[in-house]
């Protein structure tokens, strides 16, 4: 599950012309990702499901043009403001904001990228409902949730989706600019979009061998 098209585009250039995987749109955000994977699901025959796209890297985490593999997927604002501070779903006693990758697919996921040489991080990928773009929302991230590595909005709606049918899921980001104030032209959309193309590539490597 791809947010948009053009992410989808560079999935399927690194997947070539593998028939085991369907590279579907989620849309913009967790909910319409939610809808449209359970669409998916419910419309098919799936072993795993896998967030993929660009986003966002914590400084000192994820550099441009590298890529995250997560090892949680964090719903990082689903809670409640209180004058303590922020509280999680968890906190509240309302749920869970974190799901949990299977780690032996992570594990392979990363050394696949590493033997190839591809610049590839693990951590938590934080999936948003409103990107971050002020150094102190940046700040208080990485104090709640110190192993942040990426930020996207889209992943934990995808994993939800999993979660409802008893699969397997991933989350994959390819960086194109750091998290914190907003300036998109220091953004790096073309070596984002690069890596997402090789993470395809990658993908195809460990799921046909």
């Amino acid at each position: 599950m791809t947010a948009v098209e053009a992410e989808q585009q560079a999935v399927l250039r690194g997947l070539g012309d593998s028939e085991r995987f369907d590279v579907k749109l989620a849309g913009f955000g967790p909910a319409s990702a939610a809808a449209r994977t359970a669409m998916e699901l419910a419309a098919g025959e799936y072993i795993l499901v896998i967030s993929a796209g660009i986003g966002g890297g914590f400084p000192g985490k994820a550099d441009i043009g590298s890529t995250v593999v997560a090892d949680r997927i964090i719903a990082a604002d689903l809670g409640a403001e209180t004058p303590g501070g922020f509280l999680s779903v968890d906190e509240l006693g309302f749920g869970s904001s974190v799901i949990l990758p299977e780690s032996g697919l992570v594990d392979a996921i990363i050394d696949a990228m590493q033997s190839a040489g591809i610049h590839v991080n693990r951590g938590s990928i934080l999936t948003v409902t409103t990107g971050t773009g002020s150094a102190e929302k940046t700040e208080a991230l990485t104090t709640r949730i110190s192993d942040a590595a990426a930020e996207g909005m889209e992943g934990f709606g995808v994993a939800t989706a999993a979660k409802l049918w008893n699969l397997p899921v991933l989350e994959l980001r390819t960086i194109s600019n750091a998290v914190g104030p907003r300036d998109r032209l220091a953004w790096r959309m073309k070596e984002a979009f690069a890596a997402l193309e090789a993470a395809g590539t990658i993908l195809r490597r460990v799921f046909t061998e």
